[in-house]
């Protein structure tokens, strides 16, 4: 299972230590050194089933800075994805991908669900 997140962010140290209490195993990965790459967010999008305005971190300063809001809907699939890929902070999280599934953000019952299942 790969984790990925932004240590300083309080959603995701409380992500990380549900996913502990389980006793789950992953690799941690942080979202700002280490930013998704195009191909992987374009397999990610496709795995999760969401739509693609979901990976965007939509409460975050450089997503309200580059105003993105009014520029999303006149951008392709591939523009967004690529734009994702440019900087970890635009991108929603934390993320959990396993071999079945793909969580975006944290929703402690959707989580309980997909990943207690696979235990």
């Amino acid at each position: 299972m790969l984790f990925v997140c932004y240590p300083k962010c309080s959603t995701c140290k409380k992500a990380r230590q549900f996913l502990l209490e389980q006793g789950l195993s992953f690799e941690e990965r942080d979202i700002k050194t280490q930013n998704p790459t195009a191909e992987e967010l374009a397999g990610w999008w496709k795995k999760s089933g969401l739509p693609l305005s979901r990976f965007f971190n939509t409460s975050g300063q450089l997503y309200r800075g580059m105003g993105l809001k009014d520029r999303l809907k006149d951008m392709t699939d591939e523009e967004k994805i690529a734009l994702l890929s440019t900087d970890g902070m635009l991108v929603k999280r934390p993320i959990v991908v396993t071999e079945d599934s793909l969580l975006v953000g944290c929703k402690e019952a959707e989580w309980k669900e997909a990943l207690l299942q696979e235990v």
